[in-house]
């Protein structure tokens, strides 16, 4: 399957008491990297989250934003720093004493010292502020988002196959051309190499059979054919992982390389006035298709 490694996905839910929002963007990288940017509360089901983006994505640099807005207030509490209130009110009552300050100290004084009066938001030990619920709540979310994330994906592959597709048939077509012109330089080289020994003087020609095997073996050094039945085992080897249902990006990557050493060494040992041109036509057709690979998940 060719899939793509860049997209985006925006999903929002809401249920009663809380609404999670949450966005995902992913590209290019060359193995799946998670950055995950979520809510302090959520950290106990982090790795939960990043398990999800590792069932669904094999690479790509993966960003993950979740954002929670809880629509009930938290139960609070209100705390009294009754020693600290003592301290106070017996510093006040020695200072009435010497005159300084008159009346008692009243609810209202007390609201406005500092530190004495704490409103906060109730907690139990070992229990999580966020609640159950909501942390469930998130991790759907962050579900979905992430097949939306896959869906887009596939779009984007759909058209990337296509391209892919175009290019690697006119790299066969010019896999072709190589091999036709190779045979016709082969025959061309052992023509001209036997017309050369028959300009001999007979005294130097030698036995017949001897240079014979010679030429043959002379004019099989530029013989193309296991390159060439390499490089169609891997177009096929291609088009099986392409149209089957796995991520194949890595294996066409390893095959681009392959693709071309066989290329290289057409290249270095076919025949034929045309050959280079071919071979260079080829090697430009792999290079477009290894840039587009870089973006196949």
């Amino acid at each position: 399957m060719i899939r793509s490694m860049t997209g985006f996905a925006s999903v929002s839910r809401e249920e009663p008491g809380a609404r999670v929002s949450v966005t995902v963007k992913s590209v290019n990288h060359r193995f799946l990297d998670v950055a995950l940017k979520a809510p302090q509360a959520l950290a106990s089901i982090e790795g939960r989250l990043k398990a999800l983006v590792s069932q669904r994505l094999t690479r790509g640099r993966v960003e993950i934003s979740v954002n929670i807005d809880l629509q009930t207030q938290p139960e609070r509490e209100v705390v009294l720093d009754e020693a600290l209130l003592e301290r106070i009110g017996r510093v006040i009552e020695a200072a009435r004493t010497k005159g300084l300050v008159t009346g008692t100290l009243s609810a209202s004084d007390v609201l406005r010292l500092p530190q004495v009066l704490d409103i906060r938001t109730k907690t139990d030990p070992g229990v999580s502020a966020l609640p159950e619920a909501v942390a469930i709540l998130a991790e759907t979310v962050v579900a979905e988002a992430l097949e939306a994330l896959v869906v887009m994906r596939e779009t984007e592959g759909r058209f990337l196959e296509t391209d892919i597709n175009t290019k690697l048939a006119t790299l066969v077509a010019l896999i072709d051309d190589a091999e036709r012109e190779a045979r016709a330089g082969q025959l061309t080289l052992e023509e001209r190499l036997r017309a050369r020994l028959a300009d001999l003087p007979p005294d130097l020609q030698g036995d017949g059979v001897t240079v014979a095997q010679e030429v043959v073996r002379f004019v099989s050094r530029s013989d193309v054919d296991e390159e060439l039945v390499r490089l169609r085992g891997h177009v096929g080897h291609w088009r099986s992982l392409s149209d089957g249902p796995e991520p194949c990006g890595r294996k066409l990557d390893f095959l681009v390389q392959e693709l071309n050493r066989e290329i290289n060494t057409i290249g270095s040992k076919a025949e034929g006035t045309r050959a280079p041109e071919i071979v260079i036509g080829a090697k430009a057709e792999l290079e477009r298709i290894r840039e587009q690979v870089q973006n196949v998940e």
